[in-house]
């Protein structure tokens, strides 16, 4: 753990390359862009997203000069500039192509000067001038190395290796010494120091140069800088230095060489390694480094001390005194003397949670998780132990007691003979109280965040509680809190900060206290009142705001800070802010502190820029905008995206961005801070996009204006709109015609209609005929067939009475006189004219059956066919008997007679086959 604060640190990862990524040279333009000539080509970076330009050949740049509205660079076999077209992309001219410039094989450009009217490319072995009035150049040659080439004040020197010191005059080298020292040690940069030149070098730290004299710096730190490898540096505007070293990360000094601080790759660097140092427009250092891109905060107004291995951990309350820093975590005490570059010290028998560190009258109380101590430069006494103390106030004008509030209640302390113990408890009331206020002499408010405001009332000697009431002109809710500010109580909460009215006994709301707490950005209600600088602190998600007395009313002042929630890296509802010395405040952090120097907020006003605008299709290519003009868009070409930024470099500050589409909607957007927004298949019409931005509270001093227009489809242009109307007359030309047209037809399909009807209405009429006709031919047949059923029954019954009476005659004894019977009878069970009755009958009822049978079998006799049609109307074999006139056994003997005419299988039924014929 290191015991130094340093100003914070912004990481840049622009683009992940793989491999190495190694940062020459960096240069910074006067739109406040920064350019890093970088292993891949030209890194720009606008304060949101960074763009790769890659080098002409590939290869990588060695340096980057910004001057005026150009960029010039160096690489591998060509130097040039770029220069922003109107599209806001950064386009290559070659300088040595252009002048068709003889290079070395293998020349590559490490260093770039800018004086008057002329720029300097350096390369390892030459130095051209091009004039940029003329377009011409000059060459100096050296028999050895150039390791770099230096601009002090209006002069130019470069080192050849080997030989020594030269300068740069009328166009002409000129060395002006030739010292061992100065030939043999790589020189990484000059200066002019106390009116001499201070030449430092990579391994033998500083050196003088005056009178034709060389000598050492001495300085009190020049054992420490004699040691070190540097590899680049640079002096800052206000005299001090700052060293880029091989394997130490950074090293600042003040402007007399006096050892300040060093930042390496355990403080936060992505590297130790430093490959060039750049100081910006508002005094942030710039870290080239051997792997990645660093941005420091030198002149920030926070400085940060990183816990990184936790030895502390979270900070919850902090104190100075007697110039000792005590911190209070949830692992114990802590100290460390300001005086002195040490770590900090735990204090024995305080392990576990530290909830409060109070100044009473000169002493420092601990409120503990085990109770209550008394703090005594780098030692403890407990003096209550009563668990929990979340916090220790004076009651009211005794100076010889206090009041306290613990994980059961209220507790009182008193002073005896000049030492402090603890008295009594207020019994009666058991409730955690972290926030307290007393009120008078017989009240007290406690804040509980799920009980809500309570008050209470107590006795005379304070010993028990008398009342207890719930305040209900207040809500309860998380992270609530009570707080006294200038004799004034105060309650914090999420709908704003309530002061209280001793008089009506009740809360009122504090319009301007509750602007602490702005809509949306409620954080914890958390306030802390800073009695002895008159100062009340409060937390928002976007700001630490302060409130301070006004200098001429009494209308307090309000301040905010713009550190927002997710760079605080607190413990919400318990943040902590204490006095140090003069307006130094240290905030407590769950990974160490930050110490906020209010002297040295400078919130400065930026500039918002649309960087690019880009528009394509759907499912179209992007195309680049030009940004100086206010086009005309195909009405395809109706996705439209806005990129822009805010050069802005402070690690706790945060660009938001706001923006509206007049034309589309009116109203403001949400403030977000995302640095590009995409309106998709926007309508043909004019618009004009509105842009502006805010850095921290800060509104930007600009805002950015675009005007364009989306053309309308083909089929509502001009042209189109005559055609339309060409059209709707032709149409309204033709539709009359059509109509009446139409109107003959109708007639004519009315006439026709009608005569159809007609015929149908005939049609139906003898269909009508047809189907009674059909009824009476059905009304006959079903006569017929009740005829022929009855004939035939008759003959049956005819037949069957008169061989009844044949038999009776032949069983009479007379048999001579009944033989003349006999034949009559058999002669009337054989006539043909029943026969001839029931055929015509039969053929009524089943007419061309006996056709068909003959047809389909013609060896059939007339007693076969006879058979049949009785087998037709489904007659049994003893019906069919008298019919014929034979015997039942005879009728199966015919019936199988049959069967063999007809060839039927054994199987197939006789009468099922004639009744399906």
């Amino acid at each position: 753990m290191r015991a130094q604060e340093l100003p914070p640190i912004t990481i840049y990862q622009p683009l992940q390359y793989g491999g190495d990524n190694q940062n020459w040279s960096i240069s910074q333009s006067e739109e406040d862009y920064i350019y890093v000539a970088n292993n891949k080509g030209l890194l720009e970076f606008n304060g949101a997203q960074w763009q790769l330009y890659p080098a002409p050949n590939k290869s990588v740049i060695r340096s980057v000069k910004v001057v005026d509205d150009h960029i010039y660079t160096g690489c591998y076999m060509n130097f040039g500039f770029w220069k922003r077209n109107a599209l806001g992309r950064l386009v290559y001219t070659s300088i040595s192509d252009d002048l068709k410039i003889p290079l070395i094989d293998d020349e590559q450009f490490w260093n770039i000067v800018a004086m008057d009217r002329y720029i300097l490319f350096q390369s390892l072995n030459r130095i051209y001038i091009y004039n940029l009035d003329k377009r011409d150049y000059k060459i100096i040659n050296t028999e050895s190395t150039i390791t770099k080439i230096f601009k002090v004040e209006q002069s130019i020197f470069y080192q050849s290796y080997g030989e020594g010191l030269y300068t740069i005059e009328n166009g002409q080298s000129r060395l002006i010494s030739h010292h061992p020292k100065l030939q043999t040690n790589v020189i990484v940069n000059i200066y002019k120091h106390q009116g001499e030149l201070l030449i430092q070098s990579q391994e033998k730290g500083f050196f003088i140069w005056n009178d034709d004299a060389l000598s050492e710096w001495k300085t009190p730190s020049k054992e420490f800088i004699d040691n070190l490898s540097v590899y680049s540096s640079v002096q800052l505007n206000n005299g001090d230095f700052i060293l880029g070293t091989i394997s130490n990360g950074m090293v600042y000094l003040n402007r007399s060489g006096s050892f300040v601080y060093k930042i390496d790759q355990t403080d936060g660097l992505s590297n130790n390694t430093v490959l060039s140092l750049f100081e910006d427009n508002n005094s942030n250092i710039w870290l080239g480094l051997d792997n990645g891109i660093n941005c420091i905060n030198i002149k920030s107004a926070l400085h940060i001390y990183n816990d990184k291995k936790g030895d502390l951990g979270t900070v919850y309350t902090s104190i100075m005194h007697d110039n000792i820093l005590y911190l209070g975590t949830n692992q114990g005490l802590f100290y460390k003397p300001m005086d002195v570059n040490t770590r900090f010290k735990f204090i024995e028998g305080t392990k576990g949670q530290v909830w409060t560190l109070k100044n009473i009258d000169d002493t420092i109380f601990c409120g503990h998780n085990l109770g209550t101590f008394i703090v005594e430069a780098d030692q403890v006494k407990m003096i209550a132990p009563i668990a929990g103390t979340w916090d220790i106030q004076p009651f009211m004008e005794h100076k010889d007691l206090l009041i306290q509030g613990n994980y059961s209640g209220l507790h009182f302390l008193q002073r005896q003979y000049g030492q402090w113990s603890y008295k009594n408890k207020l019994e009666g009331f058991d409730i955690s109280s972290r926030y307290f206020a007393v009120v008078d002499s017989s009240k007290v408010l406690v804040s509980h965040e799920y009980k809500g405001v309570l008050e209470i009332t107590a006795n005379p000697e304070w010993s028990a509680v008398q009342t207890v009431s719930v305040d209900s002109s207040v809500n309860k809710g998380f992270g609530s809190s009570l707080t006294t500010y200038k004799g004034e109580i105060y309650y914090g909460h999420e709908e704003g900060v309530f002061k209280y009215d001793k008089a009506l006994n009740t809360f009122t709301k504090d319009t301007l206290l509750s602007s602490i707490f702005p809509k949306g950005e409620f954080s914890s209600g958390k306030l802390i009142a800073d009695g002895q600088h008159d100062k009340l602190w409060g937390f928002s998600n976007k700001n630490i705001v302060y409130v301070s007395p006004g200098k001429f009313s009494d209308k307090p002042i309000i301040s905010k800070i713009p550190i927002t929630k997710s760079l605080r890296k607190e413990m919400v509802g318990y943040e902590t802010i204490s006095h140090m010395v003069d307006d130094k405040y240290l905030f407590g952090t769950s990974s160490g502190y930050i110490i906020i120097d209010l002297n040295n907020i400078d919130l400065k006003s930026y500039k918002v820029t649309i960087n690019s605008i880009t528009n394509y299709a759907l499912n179209g290519e992007i195309s680049y905008v030009n940004i100086n003009e206010s086009p005309s868009f195909k009405n395809g070409d109706n996705n439209i995206q806005f990129n822009y930024s805010v050069a802005e470099y402070y690690k706790y500050l945060e660009a938001e961005y706001q923006y509206k589409l007049v034309g589309y909607y009116d109203g403001w957007s949400d403030w977000s801070s995302e640095p590009s927004v995409l309106f998709k298949n926007l309508p043909y019409g004019s618009y004009t996009f509105l842009l502006r931005a805010r850095i921290g509270n800060n509104r930007s001093e600009n805002e950015g204006v675009y005007h364009f227009t989306i053309s309308k489809p083909w089929y509502l242009s001009n042209s189109m709109l005559v055609l339309y109307v060409i059209c709707v007359i032709a149409f309204g030309i033709t539709v009359h015609y059509l109509y009446k047209r139409n109107y003959k037809k109708q007639r004519q399909k009315l006439i026709i209609k009608n005569q159809k009807d007609l015929e149908l209405k005939e049609l139906e009429s003898e269909q009508l005929l047809m189907q009674l006709k059909n009824e009476k031919l059905q009304q006959d047949i079903d006569n017929k067939n009740r005829e022929l059923a009855i004939s035939t029954m008759s003959l049956i019954k005819k037949n069957e009475f008169l061989n009844q009476i044949k038999e009776e005659l032949k069983n009479t004894a007379d048999q001579k006189n009944v033989k003349p019977v006999i034949k009559i009878i058999d002669k009337n069970i054989n006539t043909t004219d029943d026969w001839k009755f029931f055929q015509e009958a039969f053929n009524n009822a089943d007419k061309d059956f006996l056709k068909k049978v003959k047809t389909k079998h013609p060896n059939l006799t007339p007693n076969d066919l006879k058979l049949c049609a009785y087998l037709r109307l489904n007659l049994s074999s003893k019906e069919i008997a008298p019919l014929l006139n034979i015997s039942h056994r005879s009728v199966e003997v015919k019936r199988y007679r049959l069967r063999k005419k007809m060839n039927l299988p054994h199987e197939a039924s006789l009468t099922n086959y004639i009744l399906e014929l």
